[in-house]
């Protein structure tokens, strides 16, 4: 990509990427109706743009129409989509603009299906949030949950991972 330089991680949305930069910024580009960039527009970019107030990121990750970024002090941020909670901040409406996704602290990673979300604590146990109709969240239920519930039986859990509506952790 022009200009986009220093990268160490990318992810990809079903038609927007993400790429970090080793100086803790994150970059977007492609489909952005939900405002899934994060740069405070619903305008599509074919050039990568920064997302607004974003710093000190080490990870980034990316349902369908939206994403996540843990960030250095174990918080995550979320913007894009959120008709289904996959932005684990309480409510309903999408963001264009990062929010913080619930109280979630000692975030060690994250990942993003397609409407839902995912943290595994440093403590070995997983939070989950966004869309839950097949059960993709663990938690027992088919509930849609709009802010991060402990998926109840799992303990050491080192990596998450997550599709269109499941959920795996190593």
């Amino acid at each position: 990509m022009s200009g986009l330089t220093g990268v160490v991680q990318v992810a990809g949305g079903r038609d927007h990427s993400l790429a970090l930069r080793d100086d803790g910024t994150v970059w977007a580009f492609g489909h952005n109706a939900y405002g899934q960039l994060g740069d405070g527009t619903t305008a599509n970019r074919s050039v990568p743009v920064r997302v607004s107030g974003l710093s000190g990121v080490v990870a980034v990750a990316a349902g369908a129409y939206h994403s996540l970024a843990l960030l250095g002090d174990g918080t995550v941020r979320a913007w894009g989509r959120n008709n289904l909670g996959q932005l684990g901040n309480g409510a309903t409406a999408s963001r264009s603009t990062p929010v913080r996704v619930g109280t979630l602290t000692g975030v060690a990673s994250i990942a993003g299906g397609r409407d839902h979300g995912l943290a595994v604590l440093g403590d070995g146990t997983v939070r989950t949030w966004g869309a839950n109709t097949y059960g993709q969240l663990g938690d027992g239920t088919t509930t849609r949950r709009t802010s991060p519930v402990t998926v109840p039986g799992l303990s050491g859990v080192e990596q998450v991972t997550a599709g269109r509506a499941y959920s795996a952790a190593l």
